[in-house]
């Protein structure tokens, strides 16, 4: 029986990942009539000095959200969880869409049991995301006119997307390290991405495309797969023949290689937080968007204070200790 809202973060392999980089991982599984309802793959790490750990769900639990009963019994064992760690917060972060109304019953749940939205998201809140199931005619024509364009243009042009192998992460690092130095984004040893990388591909949880002009890879993304959603979870570009719009057909090809896995979602794993021009998010927005996809709100990472005042002092009055943390734990 397939959980609703599973997430590749969720799953037995990142869990199993992340133990070789300083976590430790425990999975809860809720039953009803011996059928599997719910899950939360729980990662916990000590604070450095202190008799206390941080627990951390993932893109999780994996639940009905749609369920009151259900979710109030796993919000009540995670809280009691918690308590049993030793933790000084619980942070959980279900890939669920934002309530349309503040008054939804989980909003005001969570309210109630005192999770509050975490300063600290973690993951992104917001994603676009692209339905599978029309026709790959009906893709392309969902899509804005100038990125099918390009789309064309990139194979008028010579682009080509080949599928990579473990033996090409060594090439795929060196883009994805030019482009985090490019856009200013949080870049984490060589060894960590050649560990995740690599479990995943050799797992046949991943796909790696590379797109190449004249042999020479110009630009490249990882996909992962889970259940029927495939992620576009790592992207990398160089500088080289940009105007010959690889991007564009690594994109239409990672689509068409995850419709053929049988997935019937494309998540483009990350949105802005704010939706103007003035969000550093904005400019990968608007190439997300082309592609025809639905912008997600989600709901966003919450916290249960496990001890409330020492919790509000790492988390909200000490923002240099927050920015430690930050770094400490995103490792």
């Amino acid at each position: 029986m397939a959980l609703p809202n599973a997430h590749a973060l969720q799953s037995w392999a990142w869990g199993d990942f992340k133990t070789r980089w300083g976590w430790q991982v425990e999975r809860l599984l809720w039953t009803e009539a011996n059928l599997p309802v719910a899950a939360a793959q729980v990662l916990r790490r000590s604070i450095p000095y202190t008799p206390w750990s941080f627990l951390y769900v993932s893109k999780g639990p994996t639940w009905d959200y749609h369920n009151p009963a259900l979710v109030t019994q796993v919000l009540a064992d995670l809280e009691n969880y918690g308590y049993q760690k030793s933790g000084l917060f619980l942070k959980i972060d279900p890939d669920v869409p934002m309530p349309e109304s503040p008054n939804d019953y989980f909003l005001e749940l969570l309210h109630q049991r005192h999770w509050y939205f975490s300063a600290e998201q973690i993951q992104f809140r917001n994603t676009v995301v692209i339905d599978l199931t029309p026709s790959a005619d009906d893709l392309l024509t969902a899509m804005k006119t100038k990125w099918r364009y390009n789309i064309r243009l990139a194979e008028r042009r010579g682009v080509t997307v080949r599928l990579g192998t473990v033996q090409d992460i060594p090439t795929f690092y060196q883009m994805y390290a030019e482009t985090a130095k490019r856009d200013g984004f949080l870049l984490r040893p060589t060894a960590y991405y050649q560990d995740v990388w690599q479990r995943f591909l050799e797992n046949n949880q991943a796909e790696m495309l590379l797109a190449s002009v004249e042999g020479q890879a110009v630009a490249g993304l990882i996909l992962f797969v889970f259940g029927t959603t495939a992620w576009y979870m790592y992207g990398a570009s160089t500088e080289q023949h940009r105007p010959l719009m690889p991007n564009h057909l690594l994109q239409w090809t990672a689509m068409q290689r995850a419709k053929a896995r049988g997935c019937t979602c494309y998540d483009m794993w990350g949105a802005p937080n704010v939706f103007d021009e003035s969000d550093p998010m904005w400019g990968v927005y608007h190439f997300k968007q082309g592609f025809g996809g639905k912008t997600v709100h989600g709901l966003g990472a919450h916290d249960y204070p496990i001890k409330p005042k020492l919790y509000w002092a790492f988390t909200v009055a000490l923002p240099k200790i927050r920015a430690l943390w930050r770094s400490y734990f995103l490792r």
